[in-house]
């Protein structure tokens, strides 16, 4: 991870904090220790993480809480003058470590700017603060007839700007894509202070599209305080439907071919676990079209091999999807951050998503099925989820996974574990696919994306030190 460059002094705290205090006003500068525990990680835990441990060992310094884009920029200029690392801090829902301080400096969060600022239903788009949480623009949209189009698992905790940080993809991006495909517009401070805004239109040809450099950058370019974001109407007809097959080949033809037809159901989950074949459906939008949707995808699904066992069991995946977030919300969310490992540690598992050609899926997962194997990982779950390039595989180790109680675990069964996983992502990366599409790279995967990006790594960099030469932003991510 590279490394900012000194200051020409040591950093005076006390002062720094002074200094944010007549931004922001006292109160919203936090340096209790507490404080600086709660918001130094995120949802990744040191025994998912591998081989950065050492990303663990460093905290925050202050915790900073503007209300509005000025006060972010004066903090950012702020910290720039003083080359102090800012790491931006949404809903601190992230599984990768994306919001770790490595180098420790200010965290910035964003959550004061959570206003739905502008909803034009004729443009179908609404503008909105960076720390919106999701359920809350879910909620705004409603009385307008409207919805968004990213709906992931994390949507009673993940904000906005978290979601375009990592493009993260949710359970209608069939229909709609990533969260990155739904940005129209963005207003970003740059590392310098200096406040951006990209228009809200869907087209330009004067250059190139800048949205696309803040999208998926895990806040390294500059913070993102506020979006104009696609929105839709509420669906005037819906249906539920499953499938299920012999054989995960049989669902990936099916899938293949309804991508290949131009038909998107709103849910697309193609998943093999020890319960069957599953493939999850749901058609959203006008009645006609559902209509149609749906008989030509049931025919489809019938060549292919699969036959129809009824809307149940995507009726009941449908009504769970938020389960987890809100589980995470009532046991997680702001408790300590030995409290929040403790709840995941011994359970020795990995959820891995990769992004291949369609005509390589299959192929790699029978050469992942064999590298893991031969380490003795089981593959308990295989899913294909909105496209049939998002392939997706829980694995889990054999053997025992706890030892000495509750809190420990065997050290030998996570070191194979970790190997396995870079077994297989390297696999992915091999085989002319990327190791991540769904959560971002953070530090959990950052040891493996300079081998992914390959000279688009230089360029990134160059594009760093353009933005940000003292090199404050979100430091140690991207592998910048």
């Amino acid at each position: 991870m590279s490394a900012l460059p000194h200051p020409a002094h040591p950093i005076d705290w006390r002062d720094v904090g002074d200094q944010l205090a007549r931004i922001v006003g006292a109160k919203h500068v936090l340096a209790d220790p507490d404080s600086i525990d709660r918001y130094s990680a995120d949802a990744l835990t040191p025994y998912r993480a591998y081989y950065a441990d050492a990303a663990f060992d460093r905290l925050a310094d202050l915790i900073v809480r503007p209300a509005d884009t000025e006060q972010v920029a004066r903090v950012v200029a702020l910290a720039q003058q003083g080359g102090i690392p800012v790491i931006p801090y949404g809903g601190g829902t992230g599984v990768m470590g994306g919001i770790l301080p490595v180098q420790g400096g200010i965290i910035l969060d964003v959550s004061r700017l959570n206003r739905l600022l502008k909803v034009d239903p004729p443009s179908l788009t609404a503008e909105v603060q960076a720390g919106m949480v999701l359920q809350d623009l879910y909620d705004g949209l409603k009385p307008y007839g409207l919805m968004p189009g990213h709906d992931p698992y994390s949507v009673p905790i993940a904000t906005v700007a978290g979601t375009i940080s990592t493009n993260g993809v949710g359970y209608r991006a069939s229909a709609f894509g990533p969260m990155g495909d739904q940005v129209v517009a963005l207003e970003v401070v740059l590392p310098d202070g200096r406040v951006i805004e990209t228009r809200p239109v869907p087209k330009q040809s004067t250059g190139p599209n800048l949205n696309h450099l803040f999208i998926g950058s895990e806040g390294v370019f500059g913070v993102i305080t506020r979006a104009t974001v696609k929105v839709f109407r509420q669906p005037e007809a819906n249906a539920y439907a499953t499938v299920e097959f012999a054989d995960f080949a049989d669902g990936f033809a099916a899938v293949s071919e309804m991508t290949a037809l131009g038909i998107r159901p709103a849910l697309l989950d193609l998943t093999e676990d020890g319960e069957g074949i599953l493939l999850h459906l749901l058609f959203e939008g006008f009645r006609e079209g559902v209509d149609a949707a749906l008989q030509r995808t049931m025919k489809i699904c019938a060549a292919a091999g699969g036959w129809n066992v009824g809307p149940q069991s995507t009726l009941d995946y449908w009504r769970h999807r938020h389960d987890s977030a809100l589980n995470y919300r009532e046991t997680a969310l702001g408790r300590p951050r030995t409290e929040r490992w403790r709840r995941q540690w011994g359970r020795t598992f990995d959820y891995l998503h990769m992004s291949l050609p369609t005509d390589r899926v299959l192929e790699y997962r029978r050469q992942a099925d064999e590298l893991l194997a031969a380490r003795k990982i089981n593959v308990v779950e295989y899913c294909l989820w909105s496209r049939p390039e998002f392939f997706s595989m829980l694995v889990v180790p054999d053997g025992d996974r706890r030892v000495n109680g509750r809190d420990d675990y065997d050290a030998d069964v996570r070191a194979n574990l970790a190997a396995g996983v870079d077994e297989v992502l390297t696999l992915a990366q091999d085989m002319g696919g990327v190791m991540e599409y769904c959560h971002g790279v953070g530090v959990k995967l950052h040891h493996l994306l300079a081998r992914e990006l390959g000279v688009s790594r230089d360029a990134m960099r160059d594009i760093k030190r353009a933005l940000d030469p003292a090199g404050i932003m979100n430091p140690g991510k991207l592998a910048l």
